[in-house]
């Protein structure tokens, strides 16, 4: 399938010598420096200990109690590890720095202001960049933890912000979303804004509207939305960032405005991938996956890049999906959509309009694609949750629960869009996709990590956590770190491999 409905706006010309990466990424490159490991999002690691053969070995090797509790639990991120120390903030918007060896603090930063994630650090630049509650960010010392500055980017306390920062070019990339402030939930007149501040001052050097109508289309007093709340990815040649944009609201609707009928048209660029120039914030260009979105399907993980041949032609690509349930492959320098494939069940969710009574959805609005995908080797990996909502056409009329949904971790051919094999699990999977090797690692909301071979899907390996995962690890040298948040024992657990002592002489 090769069908062309973006909008080229723009292209931009970039010079090497302009693209400086912070020097910590560059370091510990073979680490996990940034959120989903690299640049170009692929959650992906083939420089740690841990394979087929000897992932049955894994044991928790250190544990930190994680104290904070938010909507989401008291984690849904991973942290960042460079070289000997681990970065992790928790939905209190603590941030810790703790000794990799055996979970040690090394300093500590307490806000106690809530998130609902996903939040967390950002390492670059001898500084830790997180949000510091809803509405701010914050840069400390990477070595002390002391603030350096911090920076209100919220323009009204209708916005805040759950993302975990994007570090390039001297920069620091955040968002803001309606409906993760703590005071209101998608009240009209709130926009997603993405950010791009200066990492020496705070400073904004530029900001992007995810909206494309500043009256919000017609109906300020009643609309809103857009933003984004994943870290987009950054292709280091162009200089240019793919960025994955949430949904309108009000969805369904209102009693006055049934069907979305406040917003009319398809309302952008919510649910669209958005490539942006990182060093001015334009708008190259734009693809809207699901227009006049009725049901809270986001279009937000972060796109991943990768090359692949499609259709005969080898190319750049980028590959996004969301709670819509679908998972894109789209030409990297024109947005043109290369195919697209259905992951879970589908019930209902292609309707333009809810018909009257109670209609029964499938992705629901906790449904679809929730946790970030992975990258290797021309396979995709994706992690999902079934789970429906009710709605007439103009309200929620309630949502199957959290503990008794169940999802599943897929994987899929980049040249063609075909699944190759799909795994169920009897628990929601928001527990993201990580590969280590030969092995892709995920975790459900139960509690139960799971290590599965990346070739046909078969269990190598599961793992009883202390508490229900709704975050997803990082790994480096001999660890995986991965945070533990909901329910039972919150911690921050390290597996690794039983130290043998030495013996004889």
């Amino acid at each position: 399938m090769l069908i062309c409905i973006s909008s080229i706006l723009v292209l931009p010309s970039w010079a090497e010598a302009d693209q400086p990466l912070p020097p910590e990424v560059l370091q510990y490159s073979h680490d996990w420096p940034l959120a989903n490991k690299d640049y170009a999002n692929t959650r992906a690691t083939f420089d740690v200990g841990i394979d087929s053969d000897n992932v049955r070995s894994l044991e928790v090797a250190w544990s930190v109690p994680i104290n904070a509790s938010s909507l989401f639990g008291g984690a849904s991120s991973n942290p960042v590890i460079l070289g000997d120390v681990v970065y992790f903030q928790d939905l209190q918007s603590n941030i810790y720095s703790l000794n990799l060896a055996d979970g040690s603090l090394i300093w500590e930063q307490i806000y106690n202001l809530t998130s609902i994630g996903p939040n967390g650090p950002a390492v670059g630049w001898g500084k830790v960049f997180s949000a510091k509650g809803a509405y701010k960010i914050s840069a400390l010392d990477k070595a002390t933890g002391r603030e350096l500055w911090e920076k209100n980017i919220s323009e009204r306390s209708t916005v805040g912000i759950d993302i975990q920062p994007a570090i390039y070019n001297h920069t620091v990339y955040v968002s803001t979303v309606p409906g993760t402030s703590p005071d209101d939930f998608y009240s009209g007149g709130s926009i997603g804004v993405i950010y791009a501040l200066d990492q020496e001052s705070g400073e904004v050097r530029w900001n992007f509207s995810t909206v494309d109508s500043p009256e919000l289309w017609g109906n300020k007093e009643v609309n809103s939305g857009g933003g984004c709340w994943y870290t987009p990815s950054v292709d280091l040649n162009s200089g240019i960032m793919f960025w994955g944009v949430g949904n309108p609201a009000p969805w369904p609707g209102t009693p006055q405005y049934p069907n979305g009928s406040s917003r009319p048209g398809p309302n952008l660029y919510t649910d669209s991938i958005l490539a942006l120039d990182s060093r001015d914030g334009r708008l190259i260009w734009y693809n809207q996956v699901n227009p006049h979105d009725l049901l809270d399907l986001d279009f937000q993980v972060p796109p991943i890049l990768a090359h692949a041949e499609v259709g005969g032609i080898l190319q750049e690509i980028v590959i996004g999906a969301g709670k819509l349930g679908k998972v894109y492959a789209f030409n990297r320098s024109t947005g043109c959509t290369l195919w697209s494939t259905l992951v879970g069940t589908h019930l209902n969710d292609q309707l333009a309009s809810l018909p009257e009574g109670v209609t029964k959805v499938y992705p629901g609005y906790f449904g679809g694609v929730e946790t970030p995908m992975a990258y290797a080797d021309g396979v995709v990996f994706v992690p999902y949750v079934d789970l429906y909502t009710n709605y007439t056409d103009s309200s929620i009329a309630g949502a199957q629960s959290l503990d008794q949904a169940n999802g599943g971790l897929l994987a899929i051919d980049v040249r063609t869009g075909k699944i190759l094999w799909e795994r169920t699990f009897d628990s929601i999977d928001v527990g993201g996709a990580t590969v280590i090797n030969d092995l892709v690692f995920t975790a459900t909301f139960d509690g139960m990590i799971y290590a599965l071979l990346r070739e046909d899907g078969r269990e190598a390996w599961r793992f009883r956590a202390p508490a229900g995962i709704n975050a997803w690890p990082a790994a480096a040298g001999d660890s995986i770190v991965w945070p533990c948040g909901t329910g039972g024992s919150p911690a921050l657990i390290a597996l690794r491999h039983p130290q043998i002592a030495p013996t004889g002489p």
